[in-house]
């Protein structure tokens, strides 16, 4: 049995459904037959890092990267000693400007998981070097459902959605217990056409205070 904390009753009901057994037949094909990212341990480490109970926002990414070293279970984030993905390259430079956070020397992004943001790709998984290859496996009844039951059980969590896929999930969210904060995804294809500049970072801590949480500590070099 995974050990996720707070959210192993929550998702209990998922992992016992016969689409989520179809998932796993394949997963187990997969990493025995083909290189997979993340590796397995760090499959759900969007939840081992970010309790159910602290959680305050939402990224959604789509897959995660498919290069060696890169993935370890949070949308968007790389590991230690890993260069930057354009995309992250951008979202760092909107940071800057929008709240001055200084540019951190790592794109480990634990921290923000850590403090209440969970970093969940749409797809958990994928082939290296072969970008939405599981995106056709069941993942995205997996991840839907998280964000349907995220929806249900909190209130006034902030749901960031960057680009097309991020925003086809927000007939999933009741817009009157939560926030939804979208633009174009921050990838360099599409940067410039709303993503520079939305200022999500300072929306999201303005929301939360507003209804008495504590904003999210973005600064990723303390």
């Amino acid at each position: 049995m995974i050990d996720l904390g707070d959210w192993n009753e929550r998702l209990a009901p998922l992992f016992a459904d016969e689409r989520y057994k179809k998932i796993r037949a394949f997963l187990i094909e997969e990493y025995k037959n083909h290189i997979v990212y993340p590796d397995m341990y760090d499959l759900y480490n969007c939840f081992r890092y970010t309790p159910f109970e602290k959680l305050r926002a939402v990224i959604l990414g789509q897959d995660p990267y498919h290069g060696e070293g890169q993935a370890h279970g949070l949308c968007f984030s790389v590991q230690d000693g890993i260069p930057n993905p354009p995309s992250l390259e951008n979202i760092f430079k909107e940071l800057q400007s929008d709240i001055g956070c200084p540019r951190p020397k790592t794109g480990n992004l634990t921290k923000w998981a850590k403090e209440g943001v969970l970093l969940l790709n749409t797809s958990l998984t994928v082939r290296e070097h072969q970008a939405n290859s599981h995106s056709k496996c069941g993942w995205a009844w997996f991840t839907d459902s998280v964000i349907q039951l995220i929806s249900k059980q909190k209130e006034n969590v902030v749901f960031i959605l960057w680009g097309g896929n991020a925003r086809s999930k927000k007939p999933l969210i009741d817009t009157k217990k939560h926030l939804i904060l979208e633009c174009a995804h921050p990838s360099p294809l599409s940067a410039y056409n709303g993503f520079f500049g939305c200022k999500h970072f300072s929306k999201t801590n303005e929301y939360l205070t507003k209804n008495g949480l504590p904003p999210i500590d973005w600064d990723l070099t303390k």
